[in-house]
């Protein structure tokens, strides 16, 4: 297993989650790789959206899994004098039959693994992918959930607190990301109060698990925000928590979006800390 902590206090040229070309990333993992040595980079992590068992044109299909691991193979001899590089998926939780527990996964002896919840069920039972673009997630709230967002919202904690007790994975992706969508269909949704307790609770099951929790940048350049919300990262800290500062990538340009303007913020609220300790 990965030492993330040790990673953590050697370097800050590293990110651990990317999308190339075997999912919805829009470059190849060669390009990935150039841009990570032009960079300096230390640590990289390829983590591909798992196959799984349902049709979605963002995740990896079984049958390039192999394809996935020979490119690997080729970049970390080619490019591994330079940066180490790391083979992970992030992994779709769907419920007690598909998650990062589930034996096809664990045979395929990744690095590490990022867990995520990209879906949810309608009220109709039907999985919907509600992580895209606010002009899709609208359409989508009244083809699929009656416009119901308390619904979307409670469906979405509470498969995210199932996935953290079920464990198996190492990082949790951005861990409040519904809260982008779903304060664009109702602005200050975030700031009323059963949906810090939905948060909370979640928070409360991450610091009990011990898991590496990431702070996702990708948003911040178009939409100034970061997952989880910077509120909750002081939370985060004091528990002692690692927090690892990821891109999520899908163009090689973007590798390092975001993520200087994160640390700037951790190392606000650790100057914080000291000085009132």
């Amino acid at each position: 297993m990965i030492d993330f902590r040790k990673i953590l206090q050697g370097s800050r040229n590293y990110t651990f989650h990317s999308h190339t070309e075997f999912c919805d990333g829009r470059a190849q993992m060669e390009a990935f790789a150039r841009e990570v040595v032009a960079r300096g980079f230390t640590h990289y992590g390829f983590s591909p959206h798992s196959p799984i068992p349902i049709a979605s044109t963002c995740n990896m299909t079984r049958s390039h899994v192999d394809d996935y691991n020979r490119e690997f193979d080729r970049i970390a001899k080619t490019h591994g004098d330079h940066c180490q590089f790391y083979r992970s998926m992030e992994i779709d939780y769907l419920g007690e039959h598909w998650g990062p527990t589930n034996d096809y996964f664990q045979s395929l002896n990744l690095d590490y693994t990022i867990s995520s919840i990209h879906f949810i069920t309608s009220q109709e039972g039907h999985y919907v992918d509600i992580d895209g673009r606010f002009e899709s997630f609208r359409r989508k709230m009244s083809d699929f959930f009656h416009n119901d967002i308390r619904y979307v919202i409670e469906k979405f904690y509470e498969q995210s607190i199932r996935m953290v007790e079920a464990g198996g994975f190492d990082i949790i992706g951005h861990f409040d990301k519904i809260g982008h969508n779903a304060s664009h269909y109702q602005p200050g949704i975030e700031s009323e109060q059963w949906y810090q307790a939905l948060v909370n609770e979640l928070i409360d099951k991450i610091i009990a698990a011990g898991i590496t929790v990431e702070i996702n940048t990708k948003a911040y350049r178009e939409h100034n925000r970061m997952f989880p919300a910077v509120q909750h990262w002081q939370r985060l800290l004091d528990a002692g928590t690692p927090l690892i500062v990821n891109s999520d990538a899908h163009v090689p340009a973007l590798i390092n979006a975001g993520r200087p303007e994160a640390f700037e913020i951790l190392d606000q609220l650790t100057r914080s800390n000291d000085e009132t300790a």
